[in-house]
């Protein structure tokens, strides 16, 4: 179970790296063209997502390598939770059903990590 959280975190924080750095980094137009969503969004909108999504992958790494407060990864996961649930409500009312499916499925490991990391082998601090 211990290597499965890690390796379930390790895989999230991936993900949410690469695509928040994708939001805050790509001009707002040629994300439009990439993703329907973000033409649904203002500009400000869509890189405040990226900047969640990148905080969220930090969070669900650093406090539990560093062992400094490591509840905070729980949290962060919980967090990323929100941000795919909203995810999936906003591609569900556009229509999108079939996008909504990866939102899904990093909501279902972001779970596995907040209920792993929170009641099962929480980590401990230094």
């Amino acid at each position: 179970m211990k290597i499965a959280l890690w390796i379930v975190q390790g895989l999230l924080a991936v993900a949410f790296l690469m695509a928040g750095s994708m939001k805050m980094m790509t001009a707002y137009d040629e994300l439009a063209v990439q993703m329907a969503w973000v033409g649904r969004w203002s500009e400000q909108m869509v890189m405040l997502i990226g900047l969640v999504e990148v905080l969220g992958a930090l969070g669900l790494i650093l406090p539990s390598v560093l062992r400094i407060q490591p509840k905070l990864t729980p949290i962060a996961a919980m967090g990323l939770v929100l941000v795919m649930g909203l995810a999936i409500i906003d591609h569900l009312r556009a229509g999108e059903t079939v996008d909504a499916f990866a939102p899904l499925i990093l909501m279902a490991m972001a779970l596995f990590v907040a209920w792993g990391r929170w009641s099962k082998h929480p980590i401990q601090p230094k």
